[in-house]
């Protein structure tokens, strides 16, 4: 009797173990389907996308989305297109109404820092018709290697579409080569699959940020 207990105890150990190891797996592919961004990115919460042309571009940049304003970039507007135009806004800053609505409609502002906020910006690039917004600081050297938290500026005004900070650095060289080239807008894909990617593969752009 007691020999029959222990064994019936094993089994149900056993099959609880084997049930505890589904529901982990299940989790880390769950984590897997926010966009198929490495797990260590999914908790860091930032995002990839990668220039297609031109081709001086050609790097896989990181994206830091706005902590608590705007949309994703995983919504479906994103992940079901080939490829986006990332186009400058005029003016840079985008603190009034935007000038290139027939431009930025349907593609993604490329914004700078400064002079408002950063949902005054966002405001300004959803009214223009721009599905997302990329802001940059290439004024100071200083943010260069630093990625901004972008939040809520406690406005009641609210903004449904994504923005991400990229960092001084990689902005400036994405502007200063599109100038060079007299272009006023890059083909980007975003967001990007990174799941399997080992960190070391990644084409990060000169000068990355670590």
């Amino acid at each position: 009797m007691i020999q029959h207990f222990t064994n019936f105890n094993i089994i149900a150990i056993v099959l609880l173990f084997a049930h505890t190891i589904r529901v982990i797996f299940a989790g880390i592919n769950n984590l897997h389907t926010y966009d198929g961004i490495k797990t260590h990115d999914i908790i860091n919460g930032d995002i990839f996308f990668e220039v297609i042309e031109p081709e001086e571009l050609e790097y896989t940049y990181r994206l830091k989305p706005a902590k608590d304003f705007g949309g994703t970039f995983t919504q479906d507007i994103f992940k079901h297109r080939k490829h986006n135009f990332l186009v400058f806004a005029e003016p840079r800053e985008a603190c009034t109404p935007l000038e290139n609505s027939d431009q930025l409609y349907g593609n993604i502002a490329l914004i700078e820092r400064g002079d408002c906020t950063f949902v005054t910006k966002a405001i300004m690039a959803e009214e223009a018709g721009a599905i997302g917004l990329i802001i940059t600081d290439t004024k100071s050297d200083l943010n260069d290697d630093f990625f901004i938290e972008m939040v809520h500026d406690n406005s009641s005004r609210e903004v449904d579409i994504p923005a991400g900070y990229l960092s001084g650095r990689n902005g400036r060289m994405i502007i200063n080569t599109l100038h060079r080239y007299g272009l006023d807008r890059a083909i980007i894909k975003v967001p990007i699959n990174l799941t399997f990617t080992p960190r070391e593969l990644i084409n990060h752009p000169p000068f990355y940020p670590q």
